[in-house]
């Protein structure tokens, strides 16, 4: 009896272990399957990306802070430019009396190595008026830096350090980023290298108001994260560790982080430090109109279903947009597909073409939809 019991129980915790080793296996595998498939998708989005051959292109395998941050900080650089000073008296009372030594001015603020070539992108007003660029690597290692090129409207720079293998950042997809998405913000603030902080996406496709009155061209990734100054012209990253904005501004009454922190989306900034090696300027493409966001009553007025779009209020003579077809009173939805709410948002697609190629409108006219064929 005791023997039979004792085969039985010896006949149990074997099935029970086969059981449990043959279920570990099978959840092994599956999970290994389903990283490898993530993990090929993302590489051959990143090996089609432009440029992705001059770049050695830092990833990560998970959607993980951590690996995220720890990847990606290594990217961010700080930026120092110096203005020097005026050697001169500015007044009669100076020359009689003599004046006082005037200081060099002294700037910080970040960038973001975007090819292992030595090119990195921060922001046009970090760098304007600098007669001497230095950038700081994250391992300390400092170089000078060339000015490629600034684009004032964007208020993207691109610069150039003599170093070859660097670690590049993977350039992400803005258009794909979504509302309530974590995002990391990597930067300088306040002369505090290399500091990670996180929010998520507040809004997308956000125009801030233009009191000068020069031309820009704003479709900003709004979030949360915390921005402070010396954290502009560092990277917005996501839980990949892609990068998919540059840090531009704040909105705050003391010019502190206040909550509400702004970002350039990298599909623009891609184009724009493409142009500049390619060209050494940047190429827009003009559309030839002017527009107006939708209100709600100019929605009553045309039987709009919603309000997304913008009114071609005027079409310039002889413009890309009259030899397209494209009509006083159009309402235009779509460009190349992509889905335009506001006048941003067209800004934003427009800034992504040159001369000389060609983009679908999609507009609304007579309550029929038309795609009309553009060449720019």
């Amino acid at each position: 009896m005791k023997r039979n019991t004792l085969f039985l129980l010896i006949t149990l915790l074997l099935s029970l272990t086969i059981s449990w080793l043959v279920a570990d296996k099978v959840v092994e595998t599956k999970l290994a399957a389903a990283t490898a498939e993530a993990d090929g998708g993302r590489s051959s989005a990143i090996a089609g990306a432009p440029g992705t051959g001059h770049r050695t292109v830092i990833k990560t395998e998970m959607g993980d802070f951590s690996d995220a941050a720890e990847t990606a900080v290594h990217t961010v650089v700080y930026v120092k430019v110096v203005k020097r000073a005026a050697k001169m008296p500015s007044s009669i009372m100076d020359l009689i009396f003599g004046f006082a030594t005037p200081k060099d001015q002294v700037g910080m603020g970040s960038g973001v190595i975007i090819r292992e070539d030595g090119y990195i992108v921060t922001n046009n007003h970090v760098i304007a008026g600098a007669d001497q660029i230095e950038v700081t690597l994250e391992n300390n290692k400092s170089y000078p830096a060339k000015l490629v090129g600034t684009d004032p409207a964007t208020d993207i720079a691109l610069l150039k350090i003599d170093e070859d293998s660097l670690p590049a950042i993977a350039l992400g997809d803005s258009d794909n980023l979504r509302l309530g998405e974590w995002v990391l913000a990597i930067g300088s603030p306040y002369d505090l290298r290399s500091t990670i902080t996180a929010g998520i996406v507040s809004a997308k496709g956000r125009s801030l108001p233009n009191y000068d009155g020069q031309y820009r061209v704003e479709s900003f990734i709004q979030t949360d994260a915390a921005v402070n100054p010396g954290n502009s012209g560092g990277a917005l990253i996501n839980t990949m560790g892609e990068l998919v904005g540059i840090n531009t501004s704040i909105i705050s009454l003391t010019g502190s982080y206040a909550g509400y922190s702004f970002a350039v989306p990298v599909n623009i900034v891609r184009k724009i430090t493409e142009d500049f090696i390619r060209y050494g300027e940047v190429r827009r493409a003009l559309l030839g109109i002017s527009m107006t966001d939708i209100t709600d009553s100019m929605a009553r007025q045309f039987n709009l279903e919603s309000m997304d779009g913008v009114y071609v209020a005027e079409v310039q003579p002889n413009s890309a947009a009259e030899k397209g077809g494209i009509k006083v009173g159009d309402i235009i939805t779509e460009i190349n597909l992509n889905r335009v709410r506001n006048g941003a948002a067209v800004q934003e697609q427009m800034n992504r073409l040159r001369p000389g190629e060609q983009a679908v409108i999609t507009v609304k006219r007579g309550g029929k939809q038309i795609e009309l064929l553009v060449s720019l």
